[in-house]
C-alpha cells in the first residue's frame, strides 16, 4: 500500500478537483494512504524538512505546490517520486501538473470576439506561468483580429502576496479603459477583484466591463457581484492522470517523465459576461431578451415584438451586427447552454434539450455535432471520463 504526501491548497476548487481525480485512481488501483500536509510546512520547514519528514513516514511519493528553488534534486536522489502542481513556474527536473494555458487565453478571447467586443483587457501576474501564458494566448487571438489588449499586471515579491491587490490603482486603471470592454482575469480570484473594484468605482458589469475568470470555482463565482463567468477546466481528469503517472513512477515503470496537461473545456456564462457589445439599442434589447429567455421556446417573432422594427429590418441589422440570423443565434446559444449542462448535471440529453426549448429533440445529436464536432454523449464522455 503506497503512502502519498499531498502538499496542496485544500481550500481551492481547482485543488479539490485534482484530489477527486487522485482519489478515484487510488480506489481503482489499490487504496493508497494519504498525508494532507498543510502549505505552511513549505514555509516553516522548507524542502529539507519535507524530505526528512517523508523519509521518517516512509512516503512513496509526493504531489504538491513547490517553489522552483535549489533542492528538488534531493528528492530524486532519495528515490522519492515527486510531481509538482503548476504553482509559479514549471520544473525541468520533475513532472508538472500544468495546463494548456495559452489555449484557455485563446478560448477567452474567442468568446469575447464572438460577442462583438472591440476593446480588450487582461488582469493578472506577469511572473507566474499560468497567468503569463493565458495572457499570451488572449493577446495572440485579439491581435490577430486587429485589436489590442490593455494590461494591469503585478510582479509579486513574496508568495504571501500572490492574491494581494490595490483597489485604488486597480480602480483607476478600470476607469481609464475604453468602454465597453471585455476583460479576462487570469483566474477567478482576480476576476472577483475586478467585480469588487468595479462596484466600488460605480462601473457597470457587464454593460461597461464584461469580466471572465478561469477555473470555474463555483464558490468564488457565486460570491462575485454579479456572478462571475469563467472558463472551466478538466481538472479532475488531470488529478486522475497525475495519480496514474505517480503510480508508474513508484513502480519504476516509466523511462522518462512527462507533464500532466489540464485542458480548458468551455466558458460557463454567468451575469458578468451575459451581454453582446453593440451600440445599436434595438439589437442590444433583442440580445438581452434572447439571453434572458433562452430556456423558452423562442421564435423570431417573439424577438420582433420587443423592438419597434419590422422583421426584415431587425433581421438585417441583427445579421450585420452578430454575423448570424436571429434564429441561428438562438440555436447556437441553446447548443452552448446544452453543452454547459452536459458537464454540470446528470440529466439525459433528451431532458436537457426539453428544458432548453428544443422543438426537434430527435435530431439534437446531429444538430449538436454540426456545432461541436461530436455528439452530446461523446462530448460528455470526452470531458468527464
Amino acid at each position: 500500500m503506497y503512502k502519498i504526501i499531498l502538499l496542496i491548497d485544500f481550500a481551492e476548487e481547482y485543488s479539490k478537483d485534482l484530489l477527486r481525480g487522485i482519489a478515484k485512481y487510488s480506489k481503482e488501483n489499490g487504496q493508497w494512504i494519504f498525508c494532507r500536509m498543510p502549505l505552511f510546512q513549505r514555509e516553516t520547514i522548507g524542502l529539507d524538512g519535507i524530505l526528512e519528514w517523508a523519509k521518517e513516514w516512509g512516503a512513496n511519493g509526493i504531489i504538491g505546490q513547490l517553489y522552483n528553488e535549489p533542492g528538488i534534486e534531493k528528492f530524486i536522489e532519495a528515490g522519492i517520486p515527486v510531481i509538482a502542481q503548476d504553482f509559479k513556474e514549471r520544473f525541468e527536473e520533475i513532472p508538472n501538473i500544468t495546463g494548456a494555458h495559452k489555449e484557455a487565453g485563446i478560448m477567452g478571447a474567442d468568446y469575447f470576439l464572438k460577442k462583438g467586443f472591440k476593446n480588450f483587457a487582461f488582469y493578472g501576474f506577469k511572473d507566474i506561468v499560468w497567468s503569463r501564458e493565458r495572457a499570451e494566448g488572449f493577446e495572440e487571438k485579439v491581435v490577430k483580429s486587429g485589436h489590442k489588449v490593455h494590461y494591469f499586471e503585478h510582479a509579486m515579491a513574496r508568495s504571501s502576496e500572490v492574491w494581494y491587490y490595490k483597489p485604488s490603482s486597480l480602480s483607476q486603471w478600470l476607469k481609464s479603459l475604453p468602454k465597453p470592454i471585455a476583460l479576462m482575469a487570469c483566474d477567478d480570484n482576480q476576476g472577483q477583484h475586478i467585480t469588487e473594484a468595479c462596484r466600488h468605482s460605480g462601473i457597470r458589469i457587464p454593460e461597461e466591463v464584461a469580466v471572465l475568470g478561469v477555473d470555474n470555482d463555483e464558490m468564488i463565482c457565486s460570491f462575485s457581484d454579479p456572478p462571475l463567468s469563467s472558463i472551466g477546466q478538466d481538472t479532475e481528469k488531470g488529478g486522475y492522470d497525475t495519480a496514474r503517472l505517480l503510480h508508474r513512477m513508484m513502480e519504476n515503470d516509466i523511462a522518462e517523465h512527462y507533464d500532466i496537461i489540464v485542458k480548458p473545456t468551455q466558458v460557463i456564462t454567468r451575469q458578468s459576461t451575459d451581454i453582446y457589445s453593440t451600440n445599436d439599442k434595438h439589437i442590444a434589447t433583442s440580445l438581452m431578451y434572447i439571453h434572458q429567455n433562452i430556456d423558452k421556446k423562442l421564435q423570431v417573432d417573439d424577438i420582433v415584438r420587443q423592438v419597434p422594427l419590422s422583421r426584415r429590418a431587425l433581421e438585417k441589422r441583427f445579421l450585420a451586427m452578430t454575423g448570424y440570423p436571429v434564429y441561428k443565434y438562438i440555436f447556437n446559444l441553446r447548443i452552448e447552454k446544452l453543452s454547459q449542462k452536459l458537464l454540470e448535471t446528470d440529466l439525459s440529453v433528451f431532458e436537457i434539450a426539453l428544458d432548453l426549448g428544443f422543438s426537434d429533440t430527435k435530431n439534437i445529436a446531429r444538430q449538436f455535432k454540426q456545432i461541436k464536432g461530436c455528439t452530446p454523449s461523446e462530448y460528455r464522455t470526452q470531458f468527464l471520463a
